[in-house]
């Protein structure tokens, strides 16, 4: 497996891991994110080790938090292409999902989207699409996390 570091807003890196069984490195970009109460780590660059033990714990937390949050959040940026995003809850005590859609409602229009929930506890799903250019925001709505940005460029 070859990791590939793409860099975000702010100077800081995400990692994509690009998995080569075969020869089409475009099919198997996999976007690693791992979700904890109310956020998505890799997003925020730290887990603030928030407790939660429902939606609406998240809610609270994110009514005076969210905005500086999502300020000071990495942008991921991708080339347009086919993407797998590797979702994991870790230690969140509810059923989350994940939901990654075009900004707005003429990118939600035209733009790709891909959504779905069932991650437990401890539990990974992968979530594929492929992604044309554009201004994107991903979240969890069960979970409920800010939306956070991805852009799509080249």
């Amino acid at each position: 497996m070859h990791k590939l570091a793409l860099s975000l807003a702010f100077g800081a890196l995400a990692t994509v891991a690009l998995t080569a069984p075969h020869a089409n490195a475009e099919t198997d970009n996999i976007v690693t994110l791992t979700q904890t109460p109310c956020q998505f780590v890799e997003s925020e660059g730290t887990d603030h080790a928030y407790t939660s033990n429902s939606a609406a714990d998240c809610k609270t937390i994110n009514a005076t938090s969210a905005t500086q949050r999502v300020a000071a959040s990495k942008v991921i940026k991708l080339k347009p292409g086919e993407y797998t995003f590797r979702v994991t809850n870790k230690n969140v005590p509810y059923g989350l999902g994940f939901w990654l859609r075009g900004q707005g409602v003429v990118g939600r229009a035209t733009l790709p989207s891909v959504s779905g929930g069932g991650l437990t506890t401890g539990a990974t799903k992968d979530y594929k699409i492929t992604l044309k250019p554009g201004k994107y925001y991903y979240s969890c709505p069960l979970n409920p996390t800010p939306d956070y940005e991805l852009i799509v460029e080249g």
